[in-house]
């Protein structure tokens, strides 16, 4: 069985990755023990799934042995216990299975949060406001770290924009779904007819950038070699000190020529060359960054909603996955967990279910 083997595999390598976490060589190469402890960490909850599946599994296999025994009590004993124990081995086998999908390798990642008020005028930026706290709030109860770079206030003591950084454990796995268009239902506190108004605003969560390594290979750069000169192009000395650098990839060029050094002058080329590649490479990922907000949020109208905000009837809907949940003023106050695992829930089933076409195709 091609399933079994699989996990036997896992087990074995992490039953491999628990030794090498005590063998000195490896505990005392930093680098090496960070490495060892997360390939271990990631698979460690689908490796005690798996023995709890063997478990149940072995119990259910001597319920059925069971079966076939003369005394009357234990065969109804058995009956009862395979009764229990079939559903429970389906349940896990079903879990094993959705830990084995192919893991989102953002999921890991703090994420920049970034919340902007849409139609509505002040009411929209009122709501925005109390969309931030929600997050907040939902923040705190997973212990993780809410930091803001940028806000705009509204006139009526709203938002129009704010961003934020979250950082803490796997933000993005359990914030992706919240991105698009978050619509309220409410008599807003400028209503003096006490009508309900429909207001909009957009959320963007964005997996953070990771740091951008630049490696100068010697091929790519060309170095030249020059006096250095004063002013008025006058030669200083007659000894190549200045250096010129050519990035030829992309045609920067840097010059350097403070040091009555070559090998200096050069080091401070090389850097200034790796700042400004390390530049030209933020602003890629931001283009990358940018599309994807834009495909998260829409254009921000009440119509491309994903999920709306009754209050008068106290409800909360989630038009994804048609949930409904007449809890709005827990969800308001961060009670996030039950709209958040049912849409992971959601897209993981839909996800399986595409695995297991792809795999009879």
């Amino acid at each position: 069985m091609q399933f079994v083997q699989k996990l036997d595999h896992l087990e074995k390598r992490y039953e491999d990755l628990t030794q090498q976490m005590a063998d000195p060589a490896v505990i005392s190469d930093g680098a090496e023990y960070r490495k060892v402890t997360k390939a271990r960490s990631d698979m460690e909850e689908v490796v005690a799934k798996y023995r709890q599946w063997k478990s149940v599994g072995d119990s259910l296999s001597q319920a059925r042995s069971m079966l076939e025994d003369n005394d009357p009590d234990l065969r109804a004993m058995a009956e009862e216990e395979t009764a229990q124990l079939a559903p429970q081995l389906a349940a896990i086998e079903e879990e094993i299975k959705v830990l084995l999908l192919p893991r989102d390798p953002n999921d890991d990642k703090n994420v920049v949060l970034e919340i902007r008020a849409g139609t509505g005028g002040d009411e929209a930026t009122l709501f925005a406001a109390e969309i931030f706290r929600m997050y907040s709030r939902f923040a705190e109860t997973q212990n993780w770290r809410m930091e803001i770079t940028n806000t705009s206030d509204s006139a009526v003591g709203g938002l129009k924009e704010v961003i934020a950084l979250v950082s803490g454990t796997k933000v993005f796995s359990k914030l992706k779904y919240e991105s698009g268009v978050h619509r309220v239902q409410r008599v807003p506190q400028t209503e003096t007819q006490g009508r309900v108004h429909t207001s909009a605003i957009t959320v963007a969560v964005l997996p953070e950038a990771d740091d951008v390594e630049i490696k100068l290979e010697a091929k790519d750069v060309r170095v030249d070699t020059f006096c250095s000169s004063g002013p008025g192009g006058q030669s200083v000395n007659t000894t190549y000190y200045a250096v010129r650098l050519t990035h030829l990839p992309t045609g920067l060029v840097v010059s350097c020529q403070d040091e009555k050094s070559q090998i200096k002058n050069r080091a401070k080329a090389e850097r200034v060359l790796r700042s400004r590649l390390y530049e030209m490479e933020l602003e890629k990922q931001q283009a990358v960054m940018g599309a994807e907000r834009r495909g998260m949020v829409g254009s921000g109208d009440r119509s491309e909603k994903i999920r709306t905000y009754n209050f008068p009837q106290n409800r909360v809907t989630d038009h994804r996955i048609g949930l409904t949940l007449h809890q709005l003023d827990l969800v308001m106050e961060g009670r996030l967990d039950q709209i958040i695992d049912a849409l992971i829930t959601f897209y993981r089933t839909k996800k399986l279910g595409e695995e297991g076409k792809d795999a009879a195709d």
